[in-house]
């Protein structure tokens, strides 16, 4: 205890030693120090809200008035924006050094064409610029038939890295060299176009060391590997597990009238093991006949099982683009007379709404049918933009069908108020009932 009470009366004597004076100069500096972070989160607020809640891109219809309601608790001025005219709620013009963006504005350019908003904090510090484009009145036609999609990769696709018996000893010889995901475009400088070409290549070269160029994550690398024989299968080999082509179902979203372009699923084809897109380098869709749905359940998705018809005749386009926003290419002509006499307008993000809305699709082989759905939430300009919003199936008889959305189902235009606003993507794996979509805006974006 003695011990204890010398240890506290010396630091005592230490802080009557520091004396008033130096008490006085610590409080100043955490008041500075305070102050400077206060005036830094002041400062800081704006820009990380105009970063994170006002879009980098607008697109409007020229001509036509636009509603926006960003809800973003910021008053900014527009330094540059030849070619706006800005409302308010009332109708009143809104002069462009003041704008609160926590109110709805309405926006309208008469000209196609683009401008570059610059957004500033009270006029004096500069937030953000937004690309503000005007463009013509657009019209598509939507789908909504399920087809049968095949694909075939550039080079062969990495599925994974195993080992085999040689010489009574287990080898990888591609093992730290090569992962799954990875895709093998070229061997000894010749362009890979199959397994078969791949395993006929490795076969030739026997033992010799070959040089492998393959794409990792974006980035392309050359690797050298040495084949080993392997007596249990009688052939040489490098360890890989590889494919080089994809078949599934999906639902074509819409076409472009004017060149046969066309739209489909919402998100990209990716493989089931590494979840990585599937470079396309050739690729189709076709007719194909659904034999089976199988309802889905909460935890475990439903799904569309078909045959797809892969006659000439059968074929219905061919697919140019797999992106993370759908699949893309150009309908044939025979397709495209079809379906051509059905256009409706498209819908930009800031016309979409919660409420009644519904999605096209063909699950019975008897034509295209609408069934309604509920938009229950709406994230304009989201960072995801394949869940821009959240939908839920409420038509009686597609539940009864599908007990809500099922894998095939992706790419279903949706609905609403006579336009196109985007696509079904994604089930909610907790609840079939509900699910994602993407806003159309989105999808056309790409092809």
């Amino acid at each position: 205890m003695c011990e204890k009470k010398d240890i506290l009366n010396d630091r005592v004597l230490v802080y009557k030693h520091i004396g008033s004076e130096g008490m006085k100069n610590i409080k100043r500096k955490h008041t500075f120090i305070c102050v400077f972070l206060f005036i830094g989160m002041l400062m800081a607020t704006p820009l990380i809200v105009s970063n994170f809640f006002l879009p980098s891109e607008i697109k409007l219809i020229a001509g036509e008035e636009h509603h926006f309601n960003f809800d973003v608790p910021l008053m900014a001025s527009i330094l540059k924006g030849d070619g706006l005219i800005i409302k308010d709620d009332s109708e009143r013009y809104i002069e462009k050094h003041m704008i609160d963006l926590n109110k709805p504005l309405y926006v309208t350019m008469q000209e196609e064409g683009e401008t570059d908003v610059t957004l500033s904090f009270m006029g004096i510090i500069p937030l953000k610029t937004v690309s503000v484009k005007a463009v013509s009145y657009q019209t598509l036609i939507p789908c909504g038939d399920v087809v049968g999609i095949k694909v075939d990769t550039t080079g062969v696709i990495v599925l994974g890295v195993g080992e085999f018996e040689a010489e009574e000893t287990s080898v990888s010889p591609c093992k730290g060299l090569i992962e799954a995901g990875d895709v093998i475009l070229a061997c000894n400088g010749k362009e890979v176009e199959s397994k078969e070409d791949f395993r006929n290549i490795i076969e030739t070269a026997h033992c010799k060391t070959i040089s492998l160029e393959v794409s990792h994550k974006g980035e392309t690398k050359i690797v050298e590997v040495k084949p080993i024989y392997s007596k249990t299968e009688h052939e040489y080999k490098i360890g890989l597990w590889i494919k080089d082509s994809t078949q599934g179902i999906g639902t074509i979203t819409y076409i472009n009238p004017d060149n046969g372009h066309f739209g489909a699923l919402g998100h990209g084809i990716t493989d089931t093991q590494t979840h990585i897109l599937t470079p396309v380098k050739t690729g189709e869709i076709m007719e194909v006949f659904i034999t089976k749905v199988k309802k889905g359940e909460k935890g475990t998705p439903g799904e569309l099982s078909g045959i797809i018809d892969y006659d000439e005749e059968s074929r219905l386009g061919k697919i140019a683009l797999n992106s993370s926003l759908g699949i893309y290419g150009e309908v044939n002509e025979v397709y495209l007379e079809a379906k051509r006499n059905n256009a409706l307008p498209i819908a930009f993000q800031d016309e979409v709404h919660e409420g009644k809305a519904s999605i096209m699709l063909d699950l019975t082989g008897e034509g295209t049918r609408e069934y309604e759905v509920e938009i229950q939430k709406v994230s304009k300009y989201s960072n995801e933009p394949s869940k821009g919003m959240v939908i839920r199936i409420v038509d009686e008889e597609l539940l009864n069908l599908t007990n809500g959305i099922i894998q095939g189902m992706s790419g279903s235009p949706i609905l609403q108020d006579g336009k196109i606003i985007g696509a079904v993507t994604h089930v909610f794996v907790h609840d079939p009932t509900r699910g994602y979509g993407i806003f159309i805006e989105n999808m056309i974006n790409n092809y």
